[in-house]
């Protein structure tokens, strides 16, 4: 999988982040929004995307919860609630700034939750109790298989990945 070490994750694009020092260069912990806030904020007949972002300089959405969440579902629900309701709020947040801001889903156990099959660059999410051993086609449900396009996000050269990074999804 290709690697990004410049700060391009923090400014535009969707990241998975696990990395807490990572986390910390783009937001406190008061800026971090709930899951709850981010589904609210993407329908439509709600108000809305903010103006400016709590994040970053106004350059960014951290949000917390979507580890959580996928763990209370069934790999099957888990599968359409990403493909269907995460990926629509990812997308209308990508329309509501034109692709010039930063989406980071802060998911502290992402390192080990999420997998990189090396030989494709597929990314595959690693279900917990009580479906261990089962696991969600996380690359396809929300990127389509564009397995070229993510990367990982490195702090510095020969830095363990801090998270993953998608320039747009569509």
């Amino acid at each position: 999988m290709r690697q990004v070490l410049d700060t391009v994750w923090q400014r535009r694009g969707a990241s998975w982040l696990w990395d807490e020092e990572a986390r910390n260069t783009v937001c406190s912990a008061g800026e971090v929004w709930s899951l709850r806030q981010f589904l609210q904020a993407a329908v439509p007949s709600a108000n809305g995307w903010p103006d400016d972002l709590p994040s970053n300089g106004g350059q960014t959405l951290v949000v917390a919860g979507l580890e959580g969440s996928l763990d209370l579902l069934a790999p099957d629900q888990g599968e359409t609630w990403l493909g269907d309701t995460i990926k629509r709020a990812i997308l209308s947040f990508q329309d509501g700034y034109g692709g010039e801001a930063a989406l980071i889903f802060w998911m502290p156990q992402g390192q080990g939750r999420l997998r990189v099959q090396a030989s494709t660059d597929a990314v595959y999410w690693l279900c917990d109790a009580p479906h261990r051993g089962q696991q969600l086609d996380f690359g396809r449900l929300l990127w389509g298989e564009a397995n070229e396009y993510p990367q990982e996000i490195r702090l510095r050269e020969g830095a363990k990945a801090a998270g993953l990074f998608h320039l747009r999804i569509t």
